[in-house]
């Protein structure tokens, strides 16, 4: 069985209505992105990046899977499927997809200031600041913020070089490590990339640019491979 790798990112979870941090111009309700999504914003105001995640989280419950999401579902049919994504919401879990990795975290999960192993099922539940793990530490949003090391960036570069195909979807491959990904994939990979306003720079590298939306292209490009699949 052939592997499918795709990398997806906030391109793709803006079609479903979450406002993604470039459409507000890298704020939110007047503060820089960095105020509330940095080890140094946990330090300086952490009931304000409390109320960030807890208003996330609200958002996340009002939105659905697009056809993007719920089209890369059907990929199991005939490929081994590993999405790596940069979004840190549930939409693709919530689609049906078996084996998602979030390299940023999971928005509906928190996790212990000093036990990073001790992680918990929040939902969408408002958490208060101040909410404690069943040891008596701290509890944070389960993010990788800026700034902070991605641990499962090794695991990623792993699935990755055994990709028959990559997938890149809803990302300007400019967000650094996972930007990188794309250059462990291996000679033989066949590369697509979903992106209605990229350019032809790429076509000489041997990616195969589709100029359209997640929602719209991704299911014409399933369909595709599972017929390819047969």
């Amino acid at each position: 069985m052939k592997t499918v790798v795709v990398l997806s990112g906030a391109g793709m979870s803006a079609e479903s209505g979450l406002k993604t941090f470039r459409d507000a111009g890298g704020l939110w309700e007047g503060h820089d992105v960095i105020a509330v999504a940095s080890p140094e914003a946990w330090i300086k105001n952490p009931k304000l990046v409390t109320e960030f995640y807890n208003q996330r989280r609200t958002q996340l419950a009002e939105v659905e899977p697009n056809a993007g999401h719920i089209a890369l579902k059907h990929l199991e049919d005939k490929y081994e499927t590993i999405i790596i994504t940069q979004n840190v919401d549930d939409l693709h879990e919530r689609a049906g997809s078996k084996m998602v990795m979030h390299l940023h975290g999971e928005l509906t999960k928190m996790r212990s200031v000093q036990y990073e192993e001790d992680v918990y099922e929040v939902g969408y539940q408002s958490i208060p600041y101040g909410s404690k793990c069943r040891k008596g530490t701290l509890l944070r949003p389960n993010i990788v913020w800026f700034g902070e090391p991605v641990p499962m960036i090794e695991l990623a570069i792993e699935y990755v070089e055994k990709a028959d195909i990559l997938v890149i979807v809803g990302t300007s491959l400019e967000v650094y490590p996972a930007a990188g990904l794309l250059h462990y994939a291996p000679i033989h990979c066949e590369v697509y990339l979903i992106d209605p306003n990229r350019h032809n720079e790429e076509i000489k590298k041997g990616i195969r640019i589709i100029r359209n939306t997640a929602a719209k292209a991704l299911p014409e490009l399933v369909n595709k491979l599972l017929f390819l699949g047969d």
